[in-house]
């Protein structure tokens, strides 16, 4: 039997905003307005107020809001089996594995499949110490990897630290794309090096393939396991599948996580076959890898491939650039970025640029106090994409 599940009673935006606010946690600054509905790039408020989506759960909804195709397989899936946890196997399980390894460039072949980037970092540093037998973890400065314990001791940002230290112990960090620095820090108690290839929440900061290149031969020589942190940069977003093809890399361990679950809570971690797979019961995820989440991103795999779209956020990305850098005001520092992982710098707080492109129906996002950051859904329409980059202009040329 089915049962159809009502509609909230709460239908208006000041009786969400209430009532979220009568028992949320606190944890998050909230912009006041109350989303309800979303399709592709667009997203609509309880007002009826409509948006171009440029947060797009910061990079989750890389495929945009209710993707037919995404949608599609969610659904046939919640019909047949919804949770089976990995002390037994899975159909979509196996296949998503296996497509997975076949899209990751190199020989990144095992998989552990968890709920969130967060828990990806997690798994990583605890790999890595233990294929090593070494405690260390090398990161770098204006590197964010989550606020989970673990991933926050890798976390740079001391806003997000001081209020939980003392952190988890063998965490150091170095200034991003110093390889000198890197270098003076790697010692024979290090177990790995963290690194994004495009630091985003670090102000959508790139890294220089001679960096990469270099860090790569460094822990080759100390032997030293490289992990690369995806999480807001893998499938498609930068304009390749993953950001470290720009930089002519492989990493020895991969994070994953937001897009990859088309929109559900998903993370993995992937490693390189010749370190071999982990004992038994030394990790675990009680919902990681459910049937569930792997149909929805066997779907995010399949239509990235047949769309092409890690080459249209490419090409978009290119000509969104090029017409941010037009816009003649003098709040704009510089603007940057790769694909549709977009940063513009101003002279200013960001803070009222996000409120006034909010107040016009363009949802973006901060990148440290003073960058704007797009992340738009990469099946964002062209002519959607002008409106972004007009509104942008008008604010900016308007603003103090």
């Amino acid at each position: 039997m089915h049962y159809a599940l009502r509609s909230t009673q709460y239908a208006t935006m000041d009786d969400i905003i209430s009532l979220e606010n009568s028992h949320t946690s606190g944890a998050y600054p909230k912009r006041p307005i109350a989303l309800v509905r979303g399709q592709g790039a667009r997203v609509w408020d309880a007002d009826g107020r409509e948006y171009i989506d440029c947060i797009a759960g910061h990079g989750v909804a890389s495929l945009g809001h209710c993707h037919p195709t995404v949608t599609a397989a969610i659904q046939e899936q919640a019909e047949l089996l919804v949770t089976c946890s990995e002390t037994l196997y899975n159909d979509q399980r196996a296949a998503l594995l296996a497509e997975l390894a076949a899209h990751v460039p190199g020989d990144l072949s095992r998989a552990f499949l968890c709920n969130s980037g967060a828990e990806a970092v997690e798994g990583a540093t605890k790999i890595t110490r233990l294929f090593t037998g070494r405690p260390g973890v090398v990161a770098t400065m204006r590197g964010f990897h989550g606020r989970t314990l673990g991933a926050l001791s890798a976390t740079w940002n001391q806003k997000y630290r001081k209020p939980f230290t003392p952190l988890v112990p063998g965490f150091s960090h170095v200034p991003f794309n110093d390889l000198e620095a890197m270098a003076a820090h790697v010692t024979e108690d290090t177990a790995a090096v963290l690194v994004e290839v495009v630091q985003g929440e670090g102000g959508v900061r790139l890294g220089d393939a001679d960096y990469f290149r270099g860090l790569r031969r460094l822990c080759d020589e100390r032997g030293v396991l490289l992990i690369v942190d995806e999480i807001q940069t893998g499938l498609g977003r930068t304009g390749c599948w993953f950001a470290y093809e720009h930089v002519g890399i492989t990493p020895d361990v991969l994070c994953l996580g937001k897009a990859i679950g088309g929109g559900l809570p998903m993370g993995a971690v992937l490693w390189r076959e010749a370190l071999g797979t982990l004992p038994a019961g030394v990790h675990g995820s009680t919902f990681g890898g459910n049937p569930l989440v792997c149909a929805a991103s066997r779907s995010v795999l399949r239509t990235l491939a047949e769309e092409d779209l890690p080459a249209r956020a490419a090409r978009l990305g290119q000509e969104f650039m090029a017409g941010l850098r037009g816009i003649e005001s003098p709040l704009v520092r510089e603007v940057r970025g790769r694909g549709l992982m977009v940063g513009v710098e101003l002279r200013r707080r960001v803070t009222p640029v996000l409120k006034q492109l909010m107040g016009r129906g363009v949802l973006a996002l901060p990148a440290g106090p003073t960058v704007v950051r797009f992340l738009p859904p990469l099946v964002i329409e062209e002519a959607e994409l002008q409106v972004v980059l007009e509104t942008v202009r008008d604010v900016l040329r308007n603003g103090d």
